[in-house]
C-alpha cells in the first residue's frame, strides 16, 4: 500500500528527532571522549540532540532598504 501524496514527509519538512538510537548515542559519545570501545553500551549517559535553526531570508532586508532609500528621496 502506497501513502498518499498529500501526507509524504518532504526533506525539507522533516522534523528533528528527540531520540537518538544507540549507535548514534555512542557516535556522538566518541566524538566527545565519553566512551572508549571496552565500556558497556548500558547506562550510556545523556547526549543531547541538536536542533537546527531555520536561517532568516534575505530578501526581507533589501526590500527594506529599498522602500527606506524611497521615502529619503521624496
Amino acid at each position: 500500500m502506497t501513502i498518499d501524496k498529500s501526507l509524504r514527509v518532504r526533506a525539507g519538512m522533516m522534523k528533528t528527532r528527540n531520540v537518538l538510537t544507540r549507535a548514534e548515542r555512542l557516535e556522538k559519545l566518541k566524538v566527545a571522549d565519553r566512551w572508549s570501545e571496552g565500556d558497556s553500551v548500558l547506562g550510556l549517559p545523556k547526549v543531547r540532540v541538536q536542533r537546527l535553526a531555520m536561517k532568516k531570508k534575505k530578501k526581507v532586508k533589501v526590500v527594506e532598504e529599498e522602500e527606506g532609500e524611497e521615502k529619503l528621496e521624496t
